[in-house]
């Protein structure tokens, strides 16, 4: 543990591993520019990442391209944003980007962020998935460790759940079974469940396909469109005023 803690001990291929988060292949170039770095530093950030095994390369030609080697190393950056004293924002275009993050944003492939939380909500009052209520509980902070994937709730797919995303274009008898069908996060910036898994994977790419979001100007940051807007509310039964700040 103490040797993969060492990787992220550097701010600049932290900086490179949130430019992946999102779970694209990204060309080294793009990756010191994300960073801030030139590209000889990058390559030797690279280096490490690769030797560590957090992040693989593919071959396109004379190109490389670097993505994570899986979710699991989104999900323990996130749980570091969680645990991690809030950066000062200097300027208004950093705080626009904290509040479009807490917002809506990519964990990994799948949705998080408020709007992320909301689908969740909206799945479980739907009867689309059943088993929990969407909360985090710190009693059990044992089960749902901010390194992991949760594990305090087991949800489960209903039979009226796999009849809706089938006929919203999401089969579940689709999904690749290289990973587990329904898992679900502990958001670090809503402290409540999000969707993820190859099914959150999967609604989130079919979302994007209809484009009902889109990808916003900064890494990460995800956006909805007014149809995406009217058919999550009508779809899914989405709240309308999902993106109110708490009370």
């Amino acid at each position: 543990m103490a040797s993969v803690a060492a990787v992220f001990g550097d701010a600049s291929r932290v900086r490179v591993l949130l430019a992946l988060g999102d779970g694209r292949r990204l060309p080294a170039s793009v990756l010191a520019a994300e960073a801030g770095i030139s590209p000889s530093t990058a390559s030797a950030h690279l280096a490490r990442l690769l030797q560590a095994g957090l992040v693989t390369v593919e071959n396109h030609g004379r190109h490389r391209y670097y993505r994570l080697s899986g979710p699991e190393v989104s999900d323990v950056l996130e749980a570091l944003a969680r645990v991690a004293p809030p950066k000062a924002v200097r300027s208004l275009r950093e705080g626009t980007r904290a509040a479009q993050l807490r917002r809506c944003r990519t964990c990994y492939d799948h949705l998080a962020g408020r709007l992320g939380v909301a689908l969740m909500d909206a799945l479980l009052a739907g009867g689309v998935l059943s088993g929990g209520d969407g909360r985090y509980r710190e009693e059990t902070a044992d089960l749902d460790r901010p390194s992991a994937y949760g594990r305090d709730v087991a949800y489960e797919l209903t039979e009226h759940g796999r009849r809706m995303l089938t006929e919203f274009g999401v089969d579940p008898d689709e999904l690749p079974r290289r990973r587990p069908a329904i898992r679900y996060c502990v958001d670090w910036s809503e402290q409540r469940h999000h969707l993820s898994g190859a099914l959150g994977a999967a609604l989130t790419g079919r979302l994007f396909a209809l484009g009902w979001i889109r990808r916003g100007d900064a890494r990460r940051v995800v956006r909805i469109t007014d149809e995406g807007r009217a058919g999550m509310v009508r779809t899914f039964g989405i709240p309308e005023n999902w993106d109110a700040p708490p009370a």
